[in-house]
Order: structure tokens, then C-alpha cells, then sequence
């Protein structure tokens, strides 16, 4: 399930951007303090052990916590579905 920024058609027929993660509690994995690999869903690609990154989640979902690339999080709003 990808879970980031989708568009959504309204009633009348324009389009509407939402954020899942806009009110997602987030905080920062120091490199030491990452141990394990992670997929980051921004990108599908590895987050090896020993790099930093962003852990986001959700509020109203604490189970689909996700641990993103920095980048990833932080251009999440400007990259395409999909992508």
C-alpha cells in the first residue's frame, strides 16, 4: 500500500491533493542509532543500516509507522504518485 501524497477527484470533477502524513509525529534516527534495514516508501529503495533517516507516524495509524530517506520526507509533497 503506498501511502503518501495522492490526488483525489472531487464531486466536481477538479482535483484535490491530500497528505496522509500531514499530521504524522516524526522524529529523527541518528546514524548509530540505526541498526537495522528499512525500505523507505518514498523511493522503494534500502535504508542501510548506520544512516540516518526520518521515522514518521501516522495518528491516526501508529501501526503503519515508516522510516523514510531525509530527502524522501522532506519532497514528499512535490513528487508525483507513483514515483
Amino acid at each position: 500500500m503506498r501511502l503518501s501524497v495522492t490526488g483525489i477527484l472531487t464531486a466536481m470533477g477538479t482535483r484535490r491533493t491530500i497528505d496522509f502524513w500531514a499530521d504524522a509525529e516524526t522524529r529523527f534516527v541518528q546514524p548509530y542509532q540505526a541498526t537495522k534495514t528499512y525500505v523507505c516508501p518514498g523511493c522503494n529503495r534500502d535504508i542501510p543500516p548506520g544512516t540516518g533517516h526520518v521515522v514518521a507516524v501516522p495518528a491516526e495509524a501508529v501501526d503503519l509507522r515508516r522510516h523514510w530517506h531525509r530527502g524522501c520526507w522532506s519532497g514528499r509533497a512535490t513528487r508525483r504518485p507513483g514515483r
